[in-house]
């Protein structure tokens, strides 16, 4: 089959991205109005036995498995088994926080949204505990990231609560005021899900969502793909300046908190999905959720960085190149997702690939952009660089951690403001308003927000859509 112009040009761009990341297998999918318009692998699902990616391999998708939870939710809305509006302690009257006075005016509707007030929290590392010791035993190398799990483990609800109920941290605002990214605000949701409908979270999603949808190749569960094409997964360090790709035998798992991250699918699946977005609710003629409830989720209902807001597991941008796209990405060892939805045009999209840290986004966007014959490259909002006066470099410089474990360091090189964390060397920081900055990482572009106290002190950061705090000792980053 000939291809066409835009399909030719879009092969090599991911030929030269995928040898430059050194992901070793990719995914993409885009369709049209529900039908298939391009499916196409790249790379491999096993390296060493030189297994080729296809459209029904399957891949981790990560956090775009945080819409399921609230397609989920909002079935029971709709059911009248529940509000969105309804406090969080009606369904989960243990759920205590130490510092968090407010805890009994937090909605779900704000654990949807990730505006509950809390920080990103060390919750998943002890979730997935079990499963990261499995790395620990095969690979020394892995107990330096075991360390973040440090010695609990939760398997439950209940002692995820419980580890909730112990933290000591500060909240960020009042509920509604904030938005930092969270998972543990959907782990929250899954045990809703769980206690509202009277099913187990994973099989709720099969039997409501999945089943009807027709996507026969996705689960929470290996066991359940078996005799389906799986991908290995891959892991990449640097190392003396070079990234290392090596196969990885150990998927992650975290059963407390399966609602935030953990499903597998394929491309061909993955489509179907989009697409009850795109047709208001449908799945081919079966109805998942009603048209206004589709609406709903996808109702910019905070913001989250400058552009872009958050509906009910989903992102917004409401000007995407003159029209409004839905979407999300995941991320996980041994996956890296992102998923697009651009509901007037007809048009929804997937990229899965089988290492973290790979530029899924920039994959997915170039496959829009040449369909719709745009440049590759092209970006849906154009940002003119704002000038920072050069007094004011070094007052955002410092370290920020966050109890997730992310790390962010600004430093000054060059008389310019970098931005260095754990997978990336540097990022050179464009200032682009007032405490705003833009990078490029992976070849896609983020925005980076700084955060005052009411005494103009820089107090935190806004990166990767979290809200991560300042550490008081100065930085102990360099760059030659």
């Amino acid at each position: 089959m000939n291809k066409q112009n835009w399909e030719v040009a879009y092969e090599e761009y991911v030929a030269k991205v995928i040898e430059d990341s050194k992901v070793p297998g990719v995914a993409v999918g885009l369709a049209k109005d529900g039908e298939l318009a391009y499916g196409q692998g790249f790379g491999y699902r096993n390296i060493d036995e030189m297994l080729e990616v296809t459209i029904d391999t399957v891949f981790g998708i990560g956090s775009i498995t945080k819409s399921f939870t609230c397609m989920a939710i909002m079935q029971l809305h709709e059911a009248g088994k529940l509000s969105v509006n309804d406090c969080v302690t009606t369904y989960l009257p243990e759920f205590r926080l130490k510092n968090g006075s407010s805890i009994a005016t937090m909605t779900i509707h704000q654990l949807m949204t990730h505006s509950t007030g809390m920080p990103p929290l060390p919750t998943l590392f002890p979730a997935m505990k079990k499963s990261m010791d499995l790395d620990a035993e095969s690979n020394s190398e892995a107990q330096s990231t075991n360390e973040l799990a440090t010695n609990v483990a939760i398997e439950t609800y209940d002692e995820m609560l419980d580890y909730l109920a112990e933290l000591d941290f500060q909240m960020l605002g009042e509920p509604g005021t904030e938005f930092s990214y969270s998972n543990d605000s959907y782990a929250l949701l899954g045990i809703i899900v769980e206690r509202v409908s009277g099913q187990v979270y994973e099989t709720y999603i099969k039997e409501h969502i999945l089943e009807p949808a027709g996507m026969t190749d996705t689960s929470f569960f290996l066991d359940e793909l078996e005799g389906k094409e799986i991908t290995s997964i891959y892991e990449s360090k640097e190392k003396e300046g070079n990234k290392e790709v090596s196969l990885s035998v150990n998927w992650w798992d975290a059963p407390a908190m399966r609602a935030a991250g953990f499903i597998k699918s394929t491309v061909r699946d993955m489509l179907k999905y989009a697409d009850i977005y795109r047709s208001g609710g449908l799945a081919g003629d079966v109805r998942i959720l009603s048209e206004g409830g589709i609406k709903q989720m996808i109702t910019p209902h905070i913001q989250c960085e400058p552009g872009c807001h958050y509906g009910y597991g989903l992102m917004i941008i409401p000007d995407y190149h003159g029209t409004v796209l839905i979407e999300h990405g995941g991320s996980i060892k041994g996956a890296q997702a992102q998923m697009y939805i651009v509901p007037d045009q007809g048009l929804t999209g997937i990229v899965l690939t089988n290492m973290a840290g790979s530029p899924a986004t920039a994959l997915m966007k170039g496959a829009c952009n040449a369909y719709a014959g745009r440049p590759l490259t092209a970006k849906h909002i154009p940002i003119e660089e704002y000038e920072l006066p050069e007094d004011r470099i070094q007052e955002f410089t410092g370290d920020f951690l966050s109890s997730e474990g992310m790390q962010v360091s600004i430093v000054v090189k060059d008389d310019k403001l970098q931005l260095v964390t754990e997978d990336t060397l540097s990022c050179e920081m464009i200032p682009v308003g007032e405490d705003l900055f833009m990078v490029e990482r992976r070849g896609s572009e983020a925005l980076v927000r700084f955060i005052r106290d009411s005494n103009a002190n820089i107090i935190r950061i806004g990166c990767g859509f979290r809200q991560i705090p300042k550490v008081v000792k100065p930085s102990s980053v360099s760059l030659s």
